[in-house]
């Protein structure tokens, strides 16, 4: 079984942050050190750790993270000009909270994918 995380605790409420969507599969909420005018992390409520440990059960979860990003983008008014969804796994990813999660950010020209 993979280790709790904090993402379980705000999933639960037992940890504050401003959530702008859950239902029974997902939880977003803005990201408490945000990289653009919007950045929202949007995560399953299912503990998965890493891409990685993705399975096939996993599937319509996963498309559901999507399609939730996509109804957030346009209710922040980002969706017309465009946003990025990141999805970081392991160390050399950058992840660094191992309870899989995307990023939905947007509001300004993020300009290159990566720096040299």
């Amino acid at each position: 079984m993979a280790e709790e995380t904090i993402f379980s605790k705000i999933i639960r409420g037992e940890i504050p942050a401003n959530i702008v969507f859950q239902d029974d599969t997902v939880t977003a909420f803005r990201d408490i050190s945000p990289q653009a005018p919007t950045h929202i992390l949007i995560i399953p409520n299912k503990l998965i750790p890493t891409v990685n440990d993705v399975t096939e059960q996993d599937e319509q979860v996963l498309g559901h993270l999507i399609v939730v990003a996509a109804k957030i983008a346009q209710q922040e008014g980002i969706a017309e000009d465009g946003y990025r969804l990141v999805i970081n796994c392991n160390k050399h990813g950058g992840q660094e909270v191992f309870h899989i999660h995307m990023h939905l950010l947007g509001g300004k020209l993020l300009g290159p994918l990566l720096s040299q």
